[in-house]
């Protein structure tokens, strides 16, 4: 049936917009070619400037100092630490991390500084006696600025950039310290590329790389504007027609506006990209920048070794949360607080067997469903991580839930049963269950029950015939019942039976110890199946092994209710309880 779209309103005022950006004048599509990244870029952050600026208070002093170690500690051996011309802070932070020696000896620090005089001569004051520093140049190039904001020429823009490379070389000759140089065409993703990789090429021919002093040339997506297919093409395009391209650093600096930054950056990396600027969780102006985390772990996912630590990422991101005032999204990849958890009943069940297939053989690769990395590796915990119960979830769920924390192995017939309960108890609260109260709904349905008819004791007189007298209350009312049986366990099974006037068939029995040492208790399942067809479980718990299969018997047998209840209440009523049983 076709779908009439006359009267489909929508939102017509689309035609309004235009694709703003330009694809390469010849055709740049070998990065398609390549099925994934094979090693890690060079990572550069930009959370202590790019970040810090988007944030509504902007990091103090020793915030950013607590921000810098952060990052440190991850492994990130460029930094950009600030723009030191734009105020008294950024200058007084660069100022300490060099005069108090704080910058590790193989970590470089990046500054910020427009293509203006008076800017880089203030960079360059900030900069004095750095060990180590980049010093990123820009100007911005696209025909939207050029028209609208500057009202400029190509040439006049051209000439802005050259000059500030100038400027910049020739400031880095009189301020003691050891600098590099990278150019950034801001507003790249708008500029036709004949421009971009005109003005480009201008700022090398200044600069003059060689191998001993490469230069950085970063391709901003300042706005992202196109599909990342595209943006890796503008890449290319730039990697193979930069001059002294041996020596140049291609550099990538996604933002996420349509929610494609680590796409843009991974297909950039793809198309000739050696370095990515980005920052942690993706924190920046608008919707930010690319999120390193995101594309570190990816890379991990994929079996190359991102060369950055986020094995606590717990830990990183309290770090940046408290610094930054920031939250991380509780479906943030890899970072949020349920990115590895299974509410879904079908989930819970394909990971606890993929959880209990990896026991079976650790050499294996990683391969679990649903999991695309081990939470243990990013500092997260299987237990009240992976699988957690509400009224979506299901059996194999619930059955992980309480081997994991209470070391319950239930057998797999019995889950069903208790998952319905739980399921019940969760949606009638409207709420997430916790794994104490569901330890807690087990018990009281299935673990021990002593009513109407309760277990007290029971004493084997011989091992012929297993002739076997059980101890029961009922109502108030001991009594003794005795039978014979091919075990201890059939003998009181068929005593219950004659003195309580039920049937059950098909009786199936699990055992297994729960904690270890003098704390160790029994653990029994038995399964039993009505005169109706329906089965039936109960569990027993003891320090004593067969005393604990006796309690989980009378435990399924006290489910029989309101059968065993009605059997008891309509006895009771006719005399003494005692007369009837003894």
């Amino acid at each position: 049936m076709s779908q009439n779209t006359d009267n489909v309103v929508g939102m017509q005022n689309c035609d309004k917009y235009a694709r703003e950006y330009f694809m390469p004048p010849v055709t740049s599509l070998k990065w398609t070619q390549k099925e994934y990244i094979t090693e890690a870029p060079m990572w550069c952050s930009v959370d202590l400037r790019d970040g810090n600026q988007a944030l509504v208070v902007p990091m103090n002093l020793e915030e950013k100092l607590q921000y810098f170690q952060l990052l440190v500690s991850i492994g990130f051996k460029e930094i950009e630490v600030g723009f030191p011309a734009a105020s008294e802070t950024e200058f007084a932070f660069l100022r300490t991390l060099i005069e108090q020696d704080l910058i590790p000896d193989d970590v470089t620090i990046q500054v910020l500084t427009q293509s203006r005089d008076h800017i880089i001569r203030k960079t360059f004051e900030a900069l004095h006696g750095a060990k180590r520093a980049i010093v990123h140049l820009y100007n911005s190039t696209s025909r939207a600025q050029r028209e609208q904001v500057f009202r400029k020429s190509r040439q006049e823009i051209i000439d802005i950039a050259v000059s500030g490379a100038e400027l910049v070389q020739a400031c880095a000759a009189q301020t003691p310290g050891n600098f590099q140089f990278q150019y950034s065409p801001e507003s790249f993703t708008g500029t036709e590329m004949d421009f971009a990789l005109d003005i480009c090429n201008h700022v090398l021919d200044v600069w003059r790389p060689t191998p001993e002093h490469k230069v950085i040339i970063n391709l901003p997506a300042t706005v992202s504007m196109s599909m990342p297919h595209v943006y890796a093409s503008q890449i290319e395009f730039m990697s193979e027609h930069l001059k002294h391209r041996e020596n140049v650093t291609l550099s990538v600096h996604p933002h996420n506006d349509r929610g494609t930054g680590v796409a843009d950056a991974e297909l950039g990396v793809l198309a000739g990209a050696q370095r990515v600027e980005g920052t942690l969780f993706g924190n920046g102006e608008r919707t930010g920048n690319v999120d390193i985390v995101t594309l570190a772990l990816n890379l991990f996912a994929h079996g190359v070794n991102p060369r950055l630590n986020f094995a606590n990422l717990p830990a990183i991101r309290a770090a940046y949360e408290r610094l930054t005032n920031m939250e991380v999204g509780k479906r943030h990849p890899y970072a949020g607080e349920l990115v590895f958890t299974a509410f879904s009943g079908s989930h819970q069940d394909a990971i606890a067997k993929g959880m209990k297939w990896r026991e079976e053989d650790e050499r294996r690769y990683w391969s679990v469903p649903y999991l695309l990395i081990d939470p243990k590796d990013v500092g997260r915990a299987y237990e009240g991580d992976i699988i957690r119960i509400n009224s979506q979830s299901g059996k194999g769920g619930i059955g992980y839930i309480l081997e994991q924390h209470f070391g319950i192995d239930l057998p797999a017939e019995m889950r069903e049963g208790l998952g319905y309960r739980v399921k019940s108890v969760s949606d009638r609260l409207h709420k997430e269950l916790l794994p104490r109260e569901i330890y807690d709904i087990f018990i009281e349905e299935f673990v021990n029950l002593n009513a109407p008819v309760e277990f007290v004791g029971y004493h084997v007189a011989n091992q012929v015939d297993y002739l076997t007298s059980v101890t029961v209350r009922i109502d108030g009312c001991v009594m003794e019942w005795t039978s014979t049986g091919n075990g201890r366990l059939d003998a009181i099974s068929r005593a219950i039976q004659q003195n309580l006037g039920v049937a059950y068939s098909n009786l199936v029995y699990k055992e297994h110890a729960k904690g270890v040492g003098s704390a160790s208790q029994a653990v029994s399942y038995i399964g039993i199946t009505s005169s109706d067809g329906t089965r039936h479980w109960g569990c027993g718990m003891d320090a004593d092994i067969f005393t604990s299969s006796v309690k989980a018997l009378f435990s399924v047998v006290n489910k029989l209710r309101p059968a065993v209840s009605d059997l008891v209440q309509e006895r009771s009523s006719a005399g003494p309880i005692r007369s009837l049983y003894g």
